[in-house]
């Protein structure tokens, strides 16, 4: 089995990255981060363009703030105004983390070690013997 946490920066674990796909694999907040990508957007902004309550806004919302994704500040003359942006140092993080993760150079030239194709007989026979059945 392969160890990708070798090829990945120092910087970079293999957690940190399943931490953020996990978080950017739902659809809403996949589309939420792309909207974020254009710039600061408030609750109400991001509910206009995608068309979602703000509850559900928030729950989102949330979640990529928890994983470090996207940052939160509350305007300074009315505090009941957040402003959401994207964390841009853990932007540099999962760009790098997927960069190295998808390098097509980390791909090894092997062949199997078992089956027809193995170069070695492989210990495990999966053919299926007529009294198997």
């Amino acid at each position: 089995m392969l160890n990708y946490i070798e090829t990945f920066p120092d910087s970079v674990e293999m957690e940190e990255l399943l931490v953020w796909l996990k978080a950017l694999a739902d659809p809403k907040r996949l589309r939420i981060f792309n909207l974020l990508m254009e710039g600061v957007q408030c609750n109400c902004e991001i509910g206009d363009v995608l068309d979602m309550a703000p509850n559900l806004i928030s729950h989102h919302l949330n979640k990529l703030r928890a994983v470090g994704l996207v940052d939160a500040e509350r305007d300074a003359g009315d505090s009941r105004w957040i402003y959401y942006s994207i964390n841009r140092t853990a932007l540099e993080k999962v760009n790098v983390a997927l960069g190295a993760f998808l390098n097509p150079q980390r791909i090894q030239p092997r062949q199997p070690a078992c089956g027809p194709r193995a170069e070695s007989a492989c210990t495990t026979d999966f053919s299926l013997n007529k009294d198997d059945e």
